[in-house]
């Protein structure tokens, strides 16, 4: 297989994580418009990461927040975004790189996006079939989450998911 010296599986990503960023920024500067909500999963013990002890320990590997009624000071630069919720009542602010993310997924308009993490992104592809071109398309539409799963209930702040929850068994 022949080398690619310029490495688009890299520029691809990064043009991806953009789309990620600028719709981040629109809904941190104007909320979200209609009924766009986000469920965003991230590798929890990634660098730059930071998140309470509390939550690490629930969610030692990797955690998905839905962004949606009860979020703020959502803040997003170059290389992360923060962003205030409340897990069982309890306020928590969270730091994660765009490295770090895994899935973004809208399901008001059934849009999503898979990433490599940085570490798997490094690795040499296996085979042809293995390709990031591949993770160019949105991935599979997960089965749409009830009203009561996708919005908390006034007072008990956001809901924390596991993506294995909308994974085909």
């Amino acid at each position: 297989m022949p080398t690619d010296h310029i490495r688009y599986d890299v520029l691809a990503r990064d043009a991806l994580r953009g789309v990620l960023r600028k719709v981040l920024i629109d809904a941190a500067e104007h909320g979200l418009p209609g009924e766009h909500h986000f469920f965003i999963t991230f590798i929890s013990t990634a660098d730059g990461v930071k998140l309470s002890p509390r939550l690490l320990a629930q969610y030692p590997e990797e955690m998905t927040v839905i962004l949606q009624h009860q979020f703020w000071d959502l803040t997003v630069t170059e290389e992360r975004f923060e962003v205030g919720l409340s897990f069982n009542g309890i306020p928590e602010r969270l730091t994660v790189p765009f490295a770090a993310i895994k899935s973004f997924y809208d399901p008001s308009v059934q849009f999503g996006l898979s990433f490599e993490t940085d570490a798997a992104a490094e690795a040499p592809a296996a085979s042809p079939a293995s390709t990031p071109a591949q993770s160019l398309a949105a991935p599979p539409t997960p089965p749409q989450p009830s009203a009561e799963d996708e919005a908390p209930k006034t007072g008990e702040g956001a809901e924390v998911v596991r993506l294995d929850r909308f994974r085909k068994k």
